[in-house]
């Protein structure tokens, strides 16, 4: 059975721009899409699920559309839902979030506790309608990013675009080294960053090799970097680890930096 895209909805225009962005993702990928509206305090609006499937089906005629409406928390439904799904997509802030939250209380929450990759559908039109022709993917030390990699090799792969990864890094203060040591210099003492990147690109490049790939290496915070090269992309792409003992993910201080100020959408890519 083929998994589809779930896309949560509540009538903002955030949500129908999100619906917008995932028929045309479920239409690359050839899933289907099913629209979910979610009110823990009331039943949900039926005609809202016919709004957005017709919104759906006017960018991507060619998608299967499915929808439905459950008595429930939003995030708990989508967190339920994103158990059998592709990903799971929201917009960038609903009905009723507060004005000055950059990102919406149920798009955090869904996104700290899916099992799936969940979009963050943010940025203006440019960004959201595959202009740039360009994926960004963050790439950290370990093994924390390895499943991000290979969802946006992926996404590079069905949008025919190319892949711009990402590697910030900087010495922790304090480290010691030899009077007039570079910075570069002392990092390669422990493991030079370009080897980083290059480990983490070497596999799903060879499953990809239609992929042109860009590699950056860049010294200084890993926000700053990912954020200047998401203002020329079409979809930014990052990892989390998974919670020792705990439900969920670990969404640090740049996956949050990311989810609040991307311009351009955003995958949370959870490390299987």
């Amino acid at each position: 059975m083929v998994v589809p895209l779930v896309v949560g909805i509540d009538g903002s225009e955030a949500s129908l721009e999100a619906v917008e962005w995932a028929a045309d993702e479920a239409l690359r990928h050839q899933v289907p899409l099913h629209l979910v509206h979610a009110a823990a305090a009331a039943p949900g609006e039926p005609d809202l699920v016919a709004a957005a499937s017709e919104r759906a089906r006017k960018g991507a005629p060619a998608v299967q559309v499915s929808g439905e409406v459950l008595h429930d928390d939003a995030a708990s439904a989508l967190v339920g839902k994103g158990r059998n799904a592709f990903a799971v997509v929201v917009g960038s802030r609903g009905l009723g979030d507060l004005a000055g939250l950059l990102l919406g209380s149920v798009g955090l929450a869904v996104a700290a506790h899916a099992d799936c990759p969940v979009v963050v559908v943010r940025g203006g039109v440019e960004h959201r309608h595959t202009r740039f022709g360009s994926v960004v993917v963050g790439v950290e030390e370990g093994e924390g990013s390895d499943t991000a990699v290979e969802f946006a090799f992926r996404e590079a792969h069905v949008r025919r675009c190319r892949l711009v990864a990402v590697h910030a890094w900087s010495v922790p203060v304090g480290s010691p080294g030899p009077p007039g040591l570079s910075g570069y210099a002392l990092q390669a003492q422990r493991r030079p960053p370009a080897e980083v990147l290059a480990d983490a690109l070497r596999d799903p490049a060879k499953q990809y090799q239609d992929v042109p790939v860009s590699s950056e290496v860049v010294e200084g915070p890993t926000r700053r970097a990912l954020l200047n090269a998401a203002s020329g992309a079409d979809l930014l792409v990052v990892g989390a680890r998974r919670r020792h003992g705990h439900v969920g993910l670990q969404l640090g201080l740049v996956n949050h930096a990311m989810l609040h100020h991307a311009p351009c959408p955003v995958v949370v890519v959870p490390r299987i």
